[in-house]
């Protein structure tokens, strides 16, 4: 696999829906060049997406953002990218999460415990298969000092995810100046900030329910007065670049200045339609 660079799509319109509507959106992102897809895990048969995209590109990154550790075994992991690989070219990225609380213990109550051992667990178990999944080919969902320095130690790097450039400073400090910090930054390509605010806000509402952003929001300087009434102006700006293609090149740039080889931005609208006209309209600022 080639160094990640340049910038990716991150989207769950290249997960969920007609699979053929999904390669056609993959194709056409390859040609827009755009070096990396990412797309989300909340269960369900996340290696068949992974391979729809695979099967549809030649060259782009295919990247989980991320797979639920607790919804899929290390066994199962590793087994899935081995297959992959072999059949498509070594382009599978593997990033891993702890996921959330309420969404693991919906379905078991108390399951959710001790996500740093958690994950320390699972990279135990790809390490010990029949295949192991290479260091150098899974990231971590990291956002705090503990997770980012296990990305450090025991992968190819940190996936931070909802978080500003200041956040990216951390992690590249957190990581070292070789591992891979790919960033996730949301935008909305529009220069009214009223609706700018209106899907950030809309974006943003299940994150700040999540103690897990909060708490590293708390860390950026954010408090509870900023998660309020779906989240102060401030709040939402750092989190949603909005404005024209320069504007939001210039947020993408500002993590690439703080340390991130790589930036995965996540259009948002105020409708989940795919947004294939902002994706081609991105693509001259963006691309590298």
């Amino acid at each position: 696999m080639q160094p990640l660079t340049g910038t990716g799509i991150w989207a769950f319109q290249l997960r969920y829906g007609d699979a053929g509507a999904i390669r056609e959106m993959a194709i056409e992102l390859e040609e827009l060049g755009y070096s990396a897809l990412w797309i989300p895990d909340v269960g369900g048969d996340l290696f068949s997406a992974v391979e729809v995209l695979m099967g549809a590109t030649q060259r782009t990154t295919i990247a989980t953002g991320i797979l639920n550790l607790w919804m899929h075994t290390p066994e199962e992991t590793a087994q899935q990218h081995a297959r992959l690989t072999a059949a498509h070219g070594d382009r599978f990225l593997v990033g891993i999460g702890v996921s959330h609380q309420h969404l693991i213990d919906r379905t078991e109550a108390g399951r959710y415990n001790k996500p740093l051992s958690a994950m320390r667990s699972y990279l135990d178990g790809l390490d010990a298969t029949e295949h192991p999944l290479p260091r150098e080919r899974r990231v971590l969902a990291a956002l705090g000092p503990k997770m980012l320095q296990l990305a450090r130690d025991r992968s190819a790097g940190a996936h931070p995810y909802n978080v500003t450039p200041e956040h990216t400073a951390i992690a590249r400090e957190a990581v070292g100046p070789d591992a891979l910090v790919a960033t996730e930054q949301a935008v909305a390509l529009t220069t009214d900030p009223v609706v700018a605010r209106a899907a950030g806000r809309q974006h943003a509402s299940i994150y700040l329910n999540l103690p897990n952003y909060t708490n590293n929001l708390r860390r950026l300087g954010f408090a509870d007065e900023d998660f309020a009434d779906g989240g102060s102006d401030r709040l939402i700006d750092a989190l949603v670049a909005w404005g024209d293609e320069a504007a939001i090149a210039a947020r993408v740039q500002e993590h690439r200045d703080a340390g991130a080889d790589h930036v995965c931005v996540q259009v948002v609208n105020l409708d989940d339609a795919a947004p294939q006209a902002q994706w081609r309209a991105l693509a001259p600022a963006l691309v590298q």
